[in-house]
């Protein structure tokens, strides 16, 4: 298989994995509700290595302003309570040497502001990530024209495809950006 008969296929794939990556960093922005996907990332040093919160403890949120983080060994409450702390996070854990409670304070106007802008930075960088893929994917059936492998009508029916699906991906981008939005303003 030639690299022009699967640049749609790459193309869609590296775009779908920028939209992915976005929302997983979406879900780890605080909105005043508890969410798991808000201390899952977070690297903690245990064990003599760095582990992500979600391999080594079970995190619910058993109410609306409360996640639960119950470590699979409890000798390790301690660097988990030193990773939160050291997260940007602003959660001053509260633990009784076996589980630890992460009460999730209400987001003041400022800081709704401030993750707003957060996550419209992170949209931007998303929308990078897909034009990029699309200039890529525009250079690869260039040079396939250029160099004979396909004709002038399905270089213009390529670049066409590339252009539909980028704009598609964008405004997914953009529609996820909104409801993240409208979420971190709702008081």
């Amino acid at each position: 298989m030639s690299k022009v008969e699967t640049v749609i296929a790459d193309t869609t794939q590296a775009m779908e994995k920028a939209l992915s990556s976005m929302a997983q960093d979406f879900a780890s922005v605080r909105t005043g509700k508890a969410s798991p996907g808000l201390v899952e990332g977070i690297m903690v040093a245990c064990y003599g290595t760095q582990s992500r919160m979600k391999d080594i403890a079970g995190i619910t949120a058993p109410e609306p302003r409360l996640l639960v983080i119950q470590p699979w060994d409890p000798s390790i409450v301690k660097d988990i309570e030193k990773a939160i702390r050291a997260s940007d996070l602003g959660i001053s854990p509260i633990s009784d040497g076996r589980i630890i409670r992460l009460p999730i304070p209400e987001l003041s106007e400022e800081r709704r502001k401030e993750m707003t802008k957060l996550v419209k930075k992170r949209s931007e960088d998303a929308r990078i990530e897909i034009r990029n893929a699309r200039r890529d994917a525009n250079d690869i059936v260039k040079k396939a024209q250029k160099a004979s492998e396909i004709t002038e009508d399905d270089l213009k029916s390529l670049t066409d495809e590339i252009q539909k699906l980028t704009d598609k991906m964008i405004e997914q981008v953009n529609k996820d950006l909104e409801a993240k939005e409208q979420e971190l303003m709702m008081v």
